[in-house]
Parts: structure tokens; C-alpha cells; sequence
């Protein structure tokens, strides 16, 4: 029920996954009312649950009310599933806070990780980084920002990374610069062992491929991210606009299509949807509240991804390594 757009945009994302993924079956939680017109002639019917709550849990809640009065909504339903075994993973589009607080409670974290931090590939001029916290934390602790670097650097590992790269997300790279606690935790993670700690990068280096992964608060993640987004979507635009102002430039258009159509498709927005609640027990996934069908589906494609990798336990066993 989540997100800006509610069913009217996640059923149709469901259906396109169920099409592609012939061996899974979706619960669809929320208001029956809501979600059964959108369903109830489709072929796949018969691979869909339907969970009716009343609740709801609104964009602007905050998440402490959310996770005390919110328990018979469609957030809580779903990741109960999860928790309860009925389910191996839940994508939401809703309260990010709320999502956190309530997946601490049901679904739990790992051993020795006080807190979930989310996490995602962004591409790069190498490749992919890991870039975590992205808004589940707004504020973080030193000892908070090495276990996201841990969790990070062991999800590289699991995704094919040998002795991944670790930076600090900070307003520059000198060790002078930054906040006393961005200090604190440059200090951590240069004499952790088990880190290969780069140091500082600034935020003009998130896409050069520098380092595996790259770590910082909510706060700043979430910021970089959506202006990264924001500046995607802007150039995106702003080519097609300037590709049809004139009988020439839409003939130079046609020319390059296939070179500005894979252009688009690296660094559409909507093909990076998709963000784990990394150091979770299981599976919960974070979908942008805007994302379109497109977007919504890549959160659903990176659920199976994380679920048939068995990222969780895998994830647990890096960290014990670790920290041995």
C-alpha cells in the first residue's frame, strides 16, 4: 500500500516478475478492496495471495508512532510473513523509518549488528560500488559506520569481490577534514584488520570507481543519492530535449540511437531500484516511494537476486570471519 502510487503501480510490477519468475508466487498485503479488481482476472491469479489489513502506514508517519500503533498494517503483515516463515522476502515502497524500526523488531539482525543500513550498487567507471547507509540511519556512530564498512566490504566478497576496498564518504579526503565523529571512525577502520581501508573519498569520486565500497550516514547517503538521481534524470531530459529542436539534430539522433539507448538504459534510475536492508536475518527490500512499474520491478528482481544467493546467512558467515 506504500509509496506514492500504492497497488496501481506495485500489482502491475508483481505481474511482470510472476511472467519472468515461473517458480514464485506473491502476496499482495494490503486492502482487499484495493488490490482484488487489479488481480482477480489476470492469468496469474492462481500464484498470488491476497493479505487484507486495514492499517496503513502513512508516508509522513513517524516511525516510533508507526511501530507502536501500526501493527495490523500492511508493513507490519508483510514482514510478519517473513518473519514467520511464510515468506522469503519482502519489497516495500513505504516509511523507510518505519521499515527499519519494524524489521529490527520482527525480522531481527544479524548477530553483533545493532542496526540495518541500507545498501545498493551504484555504477561506476570500474563497474559497481556498495554504497551504505542510504537512509535508514540518519545518524551514526563511529562503531555504527565500521559495522556498515563490514557489512559492505562482506557483501562485496559475496557478489565476487576479493579483499574489497573500503572508503568514508566526507567532504574531503585529506584526514583533516570532516566532523570529529567521521574522524573517530576513519581511526576504526584503518586499524581494523579484516578492512582494506582506502580513507576519506569526496562525493566527486562516487562514480569513478575508486574503491568496492563506500560508507556514511543515512543522511548523507540519502542526499547523494537522490542528487545523483536528480542529475541522471535531468541529462536524460535535457538530450531529448536538445535531439528535437531541429530537423538536423533529430536526424543525428537517429544516427547515435543505439549508442544513446544503451547510455539510458546504464543509467536509468529506475534500473538501480531497489535497495537491501542490509544485516537483516532475512530478506527486506527498499523501493524508491516514486519509483515507476520499472523501478518497482527491479526491487522485486533484486529480492530474488538476494534471496537465491542466499545473501543473508552468507553474509553472516563473512562477518563471523571477520570478526574471529
Amino acid at each position: 500500500m506504500g509509496g506514492d502510487f500504492g497497488p496501481s503501480l506495485c500489482i502491475p510490477a508483481a505481474l511482470t516478475f510472476l511472467s519472468i519468475a515461473k517458480r514464485y508466487r506473491v502476496s499482495l498485503v494490503g486492502r482487499q478492496a484495493a488490490i482484488a479488481p487489479l488481480v482477480d482476472r489476470t492469468s496469474l491469479r492462481d500464484r498470488i495471495n491476497i493479505v487484507h489489513t486495514e492499517q496503513v502506514v502513512d508516508a509522513a508517519e513517524r516511525p516510533g508512532a508507526a511501530y507502536r500503533h501500526k501493527r495490523k498494517s500492511s508493513m507490519w503483515r508483510a514482514l510478519e510473513l517473513v518473519a514467520q516463515g511464510e515468506a522469503d522476502a519482502c519489497v516495500s515502497a513505504g516509511n523507510t523509518g518505519a521499515l527499519m524500526a519494524m524489521s529490527r523488531h520482527l525480522v531481527r539482525t544479524i548477530d553483533g549488528m545493532s542496526r540495518p543500513a541500507i545498501c545498493k550498487p551504484i555504477p561506476t567507471a570500474t563497474g559497481n560500488s556498495h554504497l551504505l547507509d542510504m537512509g535508514a540511519n540518519l545518524d551514526c556512530s563511529p562503531r555504527q559506520l565500521l559495522q556498515f564498512a563490514l557489512m559492505g566490504a562482506a557483501l562485496a566478497e559475496v557478489n565476487g569481490c576479493r579483499n574489497p576496498s573500503v572508503a568514508l564518504l566526507n567532504v574531503g579526503a585529506e584526514t583533516t577534514k570532516g566532523n570529529q565523529e567521521i574522524k573517530r571512525a576513519y581511526a576504526l577502520l584503518d586499524q581494523h584488520s579484516a578492512i582494506n581501508f582506502y580513507g576519506f573519498i569526496e562525493g566527486n569520486h562516487l562514480y569513478r570507481g575508486l574503491v568496492d565500497v563506500i560508507v556514511c550516514d543515512g543522511f548523507v547517503g540519502n542526499v547523494a543519492l537522490k542528487v545523483s538521481e536528480g542529475a541522471a534524470s535531468f541529462i536524460i531530459d535535457s538530450l531529448k530535449h536538445e535531439f528535437t529542436l531541429s530537423v538536423l539534430r533529430k536526424f543525428l539522433a537517429a544516427v547515435n540511437y543505439r549508442v544513446l539507448k544503451r547510455w539510458r538504459e546504464r543509467f536509468n534510475p529506475s534500473k538501480y531500484n531497489g535497495a537491501a536492508l542490509l544485516g537483516l536475518k532475512k530478506v527486506v527490500i527498499k523501493s524508491h516511494g516514486n519509483a515507476d512499474v520499472e523501478g518497482f520491478l527491479q526491487a522485486l528482481l533484486c529480492a530474488r537476486q538476494q534471496m537465491e544467493a542466499d545473501i543473508p546467512h552468507r553474509l553472516e558467515r563473512c562477518l563471523r570471519r571477520a570478526n574471529s
